[in-house]
């Protein structure tokens, strides 16, 4: 197998995904986005693996004609889906035909064999009028009729045709066959008929040889003729053509094979080969799959013109591309693909099999089903093709591969373009109250291997219906965190929070209630670090999972690996958890990847505890994720990390040099330390507990892209004092990167807030009705004292509500009011109406209130009720706070009116506590 590769190009960032960031106030009525819609454009395949038989070896080769699927490999036999390997086998030697439709065999049974040796078939071409299957390999012999290397089939009968016998001196790899019937192939021979032709070769639909000859000096491995017949494009691993220099890729003339455009050793790699090539006249290109050897050799997708045959752009992902097709726009390949850190993209990772890019663009799709390696060499999927059968359309992939998508299944899989079935994960969330009014409610978005787009839907309380509705965009290495803030919230009250993703067509399951108690007032500690601009803050608060979320605007969420111990405490700042870390394989990862360009200046801000004596990197950034062997940084910079006797150090690399400035005192007492880390224009300075503790005039550090990385990565015997820990073991809080240095003053401030509690703020008070009652005109004298309150216009109810208003705290005036409920679970309690808030000027009481008796309502209004239209929905209506402040310190009557025909039904105080109406008062200074 071909080692992994990579060509470098000024591409970076091509693969960041797009962000929908959504943050969002919840009023009266649910916030709500453009639904997503399956499959999100322009992917055509479900990830959704059908049922389909299965061979007990290798399928190298696909094609497909009139809604069959022929697929050549190296396997003795075939067995339905589910069957492990050995069971309810059917004799198919090297070949077999499957309807596209159902993945059954359908009854062509044709043998490639060798009176000695192991015979395989290595390619297959259909021709243009599809009555003739093409067969190429190594092999003497089909169905015992004697053949060499290539046969030709007719697809009607399932006969190999007769008369048609050109002789191959060695295996057959690739086939195209153009529209004037002359079969083009490729592969290890030297001969053709008796005549020289070295790896390249053409004959006519009755097996003469062609003056075609390309004349390689290398083994051909792939080629196509052009839409327009002009020209055959060759493929495989030859430094020349003709004679003259051209590595790998080549365009020669259908004609002669005279050499036409050609490509040298610097447009692709002498260690790299071409495995596939296809063409696709709508977009007017044609495309190469690139197998490398080495770190800088060429193992993704060429994306070239077929007007010119330039260059339109490059995938330089490692990971042996070995097969590609297009379909509506889309180029689908088969690879494993683990590495695109070349290309802005994720860092050497576990492989990935199956892909998808626009035609237009090398950016990754949301599109990933898989496979594992399999057996072989193993690269797992060797041969893509497409079929349409009964309406539908389907995705071949043969390969080595023994599992798709987790579920054994050897050699053979295909995905229809509908319809899809696979739902998303439910997201992972995370919940906060970082202010008063406030509860933030932030999720990692959800992944969904055929849709990218999805809508997410916010519950509240176990409501059925949505508070806030939102998209996001994610793929399997992007996952952006996605925030609502709800502000429809009261002081001191608990809310619980659980979050579905849809893909417009499958919606998953619910996420676990994430809980929270809405806060009176901000951390002192937090809005300082916010104030001054951090760009990444995590606060280490969640209970569990895998999310750790982002308290800054940028969104920038984080990943919890190994479950490290949540909810820490003694915690080092007042009103926040910490989190605790083993020192041996848990951290914390930015699930974005970010590029620093030296000297951009920053600062690193975190908190720690530890008694360790084997140090250990607290907080770094490095270029991978993970922690396998070859998953780890091999890059690293920007490091915050304690050496085994205690000290602290903070240290850039610069070119070969690594500027480090390293504390005198030690710190690994048990308590909890404050360390920043800042680099700018006036060089580097570490502080420790508010005060620096050494600087340093390098203002140089490497530039690339990676991840910052909290407990733990790979570190280089180069650094100064190294741990003999990689991982710190111990407790960290409040981690914060920022975008500039911060100034001496702000570390001296942040170390000072760090044990206040929040102040009081702004005070907020909750009352509920001392007396509630609605009355209904078509009853005119019954008193409704129960469960529910209502409002109409036609035919009228009106309901009344009496509160005891506190007298405003001394010094404060009332800022806000807002009349909060929950619609009942009766059918008709939301309405679409406008409904008003109106002060009472009457007499009324509970117990007695009739629509004959009712009270006289003032002219004026204090608040509307728009867009309560879900049941059981908690819902709030904002008051005129000056108006209402003249009866603080007294009872007073509010009514619910209307003048449309649509009822509103809400709970009342004699509901559950939870359901009851309430009025939020909010006080502050004048």
């Amino acid at each position: 197998m071909r080692g992994p590769g990579r060509l470098g190009r000024d591409r970076a960032g091509v693969f960041t995904a797009v962000l929908a960031l959504a943050a969002g106030a919840l009023g009266v009525s649910a916030a709500t986005a453009a639904p997503a819609a399956a499959l999100t454009p322009p992917v055509g395949f479900t990830a959704d693996a059908l049922s389909t038989y299965q061979t007990n070896g290798i399928v190298w080769t696909l094609a497909e004609a009139n809604g069959v699927v022929y697929a050549g490999g190296t396997f003795t036999g075939v067995r339905p889906a589910g069957s492990p390997a050995g069971s309810n086998t059917t004799s198919a030697v090297n070949f077999a035909a499957f309807d596209a439709a159902t993945g059954a065999p359908t009854g062509c049974s044709l043998s490639f064999t060798r009176s000695s040796g192991t015979a395989t078939v290595r390619a297959l071409a259909v021709s243009p009028d599809k009555s003739t299957l093409y067969v190429g390999g190594y092999f003497n012999a089909v169905n015992g009729t004697a053949v060499n290397g290539l046969a030709a089939v007719d697809t009607a009968t399932c006969r190999p045709r007769t008369g048609f016998a050109p002789q191959f001196g060695a295996t057959v790899r690739a086939l195209d066959v153009a529209r004037d019937g002359t079969v083009y192939a490729g592969g290890d021979f030297q001969t053709v008929n008796g005549t020289a032709r070295r790896f390249f070769g053409a004959v006519t639909a009755t097996g003469a040889l062609t003056g075609w000859n390309p004349d390689a000096d290398e083994p051909g491995r792939a080629l196509r003729v052009t839409p327009d017949g002009n020209s055959v494009l060759i493929g495989g691993d030859f430094f020349t053509v003709g004679g003259a220099a051209s590595h790998a890729l080549a365009v020669t003339s259908a004609a002669t094979g005279s050499l036409t455009r050609a490509y040298g050793a610097s447009f692709i790699p002498a260690s790299a080969v071409i495995k596939d090539i296809v063409t696709d006249s709508a977009s007017g290109g044609w495309y190469a799959a690139g197998e490398g050897a080495g770190g800088n050799s060429f193992d993704g997708r060429l994306a070239m013109g077929l007007a010119g045959f330039d260059q339109r752009w490059r995938d330089t992902c490692q990971g042996a591309t070995q097969a590609l097709r297009v379909y509506q726009g889309v180029l689908y390949a088969g690879s494993h693909v683990h590495d695109c850190s070349s290309m802005g993209g994720f860092p050497n990772q576990a492989r990935k099999h199956l892909t998808a890019q626009s035609v237009d663009d090398p950016e990754l799709l949301g599109w990933l089903p898989d496979t594992n390696d399999g057996i072989g060499e193993p690269v797992g999927p060797r041969a893509l093709t497409v079929s349409s059968r009964g309406g539908r359309d389907f995705l071949w992939v043969g390969g080595e591969f023994t599992t798709v998508n987790g579920v054994g299944q050897q050699a053979l899989t295909r995905f229809a373009n509908t319809p899809d079935t696979g739902a998303p994960a439910a997201p992972a969330v995370s919940v906060s109250a970082p202010r008063a009014g406030e509860v933030k409610v932030s999720w990692r978005s959800s992944l969904d291997l055929d849709d990218s787009l999805l809508t997410y839907r916010v519950y509240r309380d176990g409501g059925s219906t949505p508070v806030h509705t939102t998209t996001g965009s994610s793929l399997f290495f992007s996952r952006p965190q996605l925030t609502f803030t709800d502000r429809n919230v009261v002081a001191g009250r608990t809310y619980s929070y659980r979050i579905s993703a849809s893909d417009g067509t499958n919606t998953g399951g619910l996420s676990p209630a994430a809980t929270v108690t809405a806060a009176s007032s901000a951390s002192p500690y937090q809005e300082k670090v916010l104030a001054d601009g951090a760009d990444l803050y995590w606060r280490y608060d969640e209970a569990g999972g895998a999310f750790a979320a982002d308290t800054s605007a940028s969104g920038d969420g984080g990943v919890y690996v190994n479950a490290p111990g949540y909810r820490a405490t003694p915690s080092a700042v007042a009103g926040s958890a910490a989190l605790s870390l083993n020192g041996t394989d848990e951290y914390v990862y930015s699930d974005r990847l970010h590029h620093y360009t030296s000297p951009t200046p920053y600062s690193v801000e975190t908190w720690f505890r530890t008694t360790s004596t084997t140090g250990g990197r607290i907080v770094g950034y490095g270029n991978n994720i993970g922690t396998a062997r070859g998953h780890t940084s091999s890059i690293s910079d920007k490091l915050v990390y304690l050496t085994n006797d205690g000290r602290l150090a903070f240290g850039v690399q610069s070119g070969a040099a690594r500027p480090t400035i390293t504390s005198s005192a030690s710190y690994n007492d048990g308590a909890w330390h404050h360390a920043v880390a800042t680099q700018g224009p006036s060089g580097m300075v570490l502080y420790v507990d508010g005060a620096a503790v050494g600087t340093n005039a390098a203002t140089g550090n490497r530039s690339y892209n990676g991840f910052w990385r909290v407990g733990g990565d790979a570190m280089n015997n180069a650094w100064p004092n190294r741990p003999t820990s990689d991982y710190f073991a111990g407790q960290v809080d409040e981690t914060a990167v920022y975008p500039a240095a911060l100034t001496a003053a702000q570390v001296a401030a942040h170390h000072a807030l760090a044990g206040t509690p929040p102040g009081p703020g702004d005070s907020t008070v909750t009352v509920t009705p001392d007396e509630d009652a609605y009355v209904n005109a078509a009853a005119a004298n019954t008193n409704y004292n129960d469960g529910q309150l209502a409002s109409r216009g036609s035919t009228a109810y009106l309901g009344y509500l009496r509160f005891t208003l506190p007298s405003a705290p001394a010094g404060q005036v009332l800022k806000s009011a807002r009349l909060a409920f929950r619609t009942s679970s009766d059918s008709t309690a939301g309405s679409a109406e406008s409904h008003s808030v109106v002060p009472v000027t009457g007499t009324w009481t509970e117990s007695a209130v009739t629509y004959n008796t009712r009270p006289t309502l003032s002219t004026s209004v204090l608040g509307t009720i728009t867009g309560a239209s879900a049941v059981s929905t908690g819902y709030s209506a904002d008051l005129d706070a000056t108006a209402l402040g003249g009866a603080l310190g007294s009872a007073t009557s509010l009514a619910l009116t209307s003048s449309g025909t649509d009822s509103l039904r809400i709970w009342s105080s004699e509901a559950t506590a939870a359901y009851r109406p309430q009025l939020v008062l909010t006080f502050g200074d004048e």
